[in-house]
């Protein structure tokens, strides 16, 4: 048995309730009702898929990641980052498929990128951010256009990425949302489709859906000394306490609601546990690391999937400490590193168990950072850089234009804090429609993205799925 793989025993030792979706008083009954007209009556896809959001918390200086090569726009970006730029000779070459006829590179970190790219198995969507309305420089500067709640907010711009809401603070998240459409897919009771490496989140918390949180260094969290091995001490006494709480039937319909949830999460960690001792020995080296540590364990819930019951999932990963403000260069290029090997670990995993083509895999971070160095950092910015992979993205491309990054152009508000010339809406509703959402249900999910796509357009919202 690998030394990652979560034994029995040893599930059982660390053993603790894992959060599980649960039934309350919803308002986004619709959401639910839609997908199972949409399963039933439409012939849905019923093949198995996967979103992976990887989430970089702090805020990613993504124009240290994809940078431009061509002389011209090399020189741009040099004079506008001074000394957080990076020496052209180390950047790692890519070829897109379209070009603008400028040449790109990656950061010298990003190896396995690189390939991913070249390889037609990843692309990037330039400039991009949280946006109510197509927003000019002059409407931002007029004031004369609805701008994001909270802009350049680490809590605000979060939570605005995690729910696609940024005219106002809403607690569901659109994984959330997007769970209680496509739940009626899965046939498992005790563990929600939603699944988090990193604890709770806003992005897959729906009105009756949260995420089953799982410890990438084994076991799934929750109450600390549930163990139903334990035979004496401490561990003995909680779980025959939790277990009588299980076992008594209650007047009050709040209290049998939480037994029933605490029961189901028992339950669903066992099963889980149990699926995961069933799964055949991976060959595929993963590092030894937060970041692909919790890749591995996604990858190992998609190759138990059917073991568990499930036709569709969400999974989410966070991986913090982006918010560059000094020692950017040091800082940004070891987890850039890090960020690189975890990938590109996670798609020979997928290869391995030939579910490549069924799993997309996406970034999202709160914003981009300031173009302009703060001395040996940069700060808050907004449109940035994201990249998605998968076997159906048509990669090797780069989606929307890449700005030009010299100060004082056309879309900076002030030290290179660029406009976003692409609204995170068109993003998250192409990987909404890969995943099976009607077009026409689109709106439920993402409220502005009529400001950005018709609906009844023929054209699909960026082009980088093929659907």
């Amino acid at each position: 048995m690998s030394k990652y793989q979560t034994n029995r025993r040893e599930f059982i030792r660390q053993f603790s309730i894992a959060t599980l979706g649960t039934t309350v008083f919803s308002s986004l009954f619709q959401l639910k009702a839609i997908g199972s007209a949409f399963l039933n009556n439409s012939g849905a896809d019923n093949e198995y898929k996967a979103l992976v959001c990887f989430f970089q918390t702090g805020g990613h200086d993504s124009f240290n990641m994809l940078i431009p090569r061509s002389n011209p726009e090399y020189a741009e970006y040099a004079t506008t980052r001074t000394n957080l730029a990076i020496p052209q000779a180390d950047l790692l070459p890519i070829n897109p498929i379209v070009s603008d006829g400028k040449n790109y590179g990656l950061h010298p970190n990003m190896p396995g990128v690189q390939r991913l790219f070249n390889e037609g198995k990843l692309s990037f969507l330039n400039n991009i951010g949280s946006l109510i309305v197509p927003t000019t420089k002059t409407q931002y500067q007029q004031g004369s256009v609805p701008l994001p709640l909270g802009l350049y907010s680490h809590s605000d711009q979060t939570q605005q990425w995690q729910t696609a809401s940024p005219h106002l603070r809403t607690p569901y998240g659109w994984g959330g949302k997007l769970a209680n459409m496509m739940q009626e897919f899965n046939s498992s009771e005790n563990i929600s489709m939603n699944i988090s490496t990193s604890g709770t989140n806003v992005f897959q918390y729906g009105q009756n859906i949260v995420e089953f949180s799982v410890n990438p260094y084994g076991g799934v969290d929750g109450i600390r000394g549930f163990n139903p091995e334990a035979q004496t001490g401490i561990n003995a006494l909680r779980t025959q306490a939790i277990n009588a709480l299980m076992e008594k039937n209650y007047g009050d319909v709040y209290k049998d609601t939480y037994k029933n949830t605490l029961k189901r999460a028992v339950d669903g960690s066992l099963e889980y546990a149990n699926a995961l001792d069933d799964l055949p020995q991976l060959n595929t080296e993963f590092e030894d690391d937060y970041l692909s540590r919790s890749f591995r364990t996604i990858l190992q819930i998609i190759q138990a999937r059917e073991i568990l019951g499930f036709k569709r999932q969400i999974f989410y990963v966070e991986y913090g400490g982006w918010d560059h403000h000094d020692n950017l260069l040091q800082n940004h290029g070891d987890r850039i590193g890090i960020v690189d090997n975890a990938l590109a670990q996670f798609v020979a995993g997928l290869e391995e168990i030939d579910m490549f083509d069924s799993v997309t895999t996406f970034n999202m971070t709160e914003f981009a950072r300031t173009l302009g160095s703060n001395g040996n950092g940069s700060d808050h910015g907004w449109g940035g850089n994201v990249m998605v992979m998968g076997g159906n993205v048509r990669g090797s491309r780069m989606f929307g234009t890449f700005p030009s990054l010299a100060l004082g152009n056309n879309l900076d508000v002030g030290t290179g804090v660029l406009i976003p010339t692409l609204a995170n809406d068109l993003y998250f509703a192409e990987l909404a429609l890969w995943f099976g959402v009607n077009k026409s249900d689109l709106p439920l999910l993402f409220p502005n993205l009529g400001n950005f796509y018709a609906l009844g357009s023929n054209e699909p919202p960026l082009g980088f799925m093929n659907l």
